[in-house]
């Protein structure tokens, strides 16, 4: 599975409903049984029913929970040489994390509740990789978390 965009993080670039810069923006992770899909427009659609957010030993999922990190060094650049606008940030490390597998790291617009919380995109960490009390970190690729082109 390739990584992906949602649907509403789209529709909310173009009117101006989201700012990377300002607005409260996290990552939590996912485990590799969940299905990603750009209709997936808000968090409750991964947390809503069976839970598809790791959880254990460095990692406590849900709303507010200690697992969610929010980004830091955020930076958002044009690249006219090669035609892309990126969003960067700082990587992530998760300390001593012992939470099962993790397939997916989802970028997601914190706002008041996993319901109106939404999923900016799904990064694919193939191979999944399987925590075992070591620390976990997502690093971002050298063109950032998310490149428009």
């Amino acid at each position: 599975m390739a990584s992906l965009m949602s649907n509403k993080f789209r529709t909310l670039l173009l009117n101006n409903g989201i700012d990377l810069l300002n607005n409260t923006i996290k990552v939590m992770l996912v485990q590799a049984s969940y299905t990603p899909d750009k209709d997936h427009n808000f968090v409750d659609s991964i947390t809503g029913g069976t839970t598809k957010e790791i959880s254990g030993t460095g990692y406590t999922g849900g709303f507010a929970g200690s697992g969610r990190k929010t980004l830091a060094s955020k930076a958002v650049a044009q690249d006219d040489t090669n035609d892309i606008g990126w969003f960067d940030a700082a990587d992530l490390v998760w300390t001593a994390l012992d939470a099962g597998t993790v397939g997916y790291a989802v970028v997601i617009k914190e706002v008041a509740s996993d319901a109106d919380s939404i999923i900016i995109c799904v990064h694919d960490v193939s191979p999944d990789v399987v925590s075992n009390g070591g620390n976990y970190t997502v690093q971002w690729a050298a063109d950032g978390v998310l490149k428009l082109a």
